[in-house]
């Protein structure tokens, strides 16, 4: 699931934050990070993804309801977007679902 090294967008895809708010946490948190190789311009980072943040992005889950929703797109992981889909049904559209997934 995380990679040694990710860039901010790369941990945005995977979590369903936005990339704004992981690199909101990489400057309040301290996160260990280096430049990306190849991009010219010097800001493009790689977040060392360590205990620190995957302990981090796991306890920052939001109540159910409230924050931002998950930035969603055409490349977004199949496993993020199932999970959001899931968090997002009814308990009858859950039932429904786990039904079909069982046939």
């Amino acid at each position: 699931m995380f990679k040694e090294r990710m860039t901010p967008d790369e941990l945005a895809r995977l979590t369903g934050y936005s990339r704004q708010t992981i690199n909101k946490w990489v400057r309040k948190e301290g996160w260990t990070t280096s430049p990306k190789p190849g991009v010219q311009g010097g800001k493009a980072r790689l977040v060392h993804v360590n205990e620190q943040v995957r302990e981090y992005i796991r306890n920052a889950e939001r109540p159910e309801g409230q924050g931002e929703a998950p930035a969603l797109s055409g490349d977004t992981p199949l496993e993020v977007l199932l999970v959001t889909l899931a968090k997002e049904m009814t308990p009858v559209e859950q039932k429904q679902f786990t039904s079909l997934l069982l046939r």
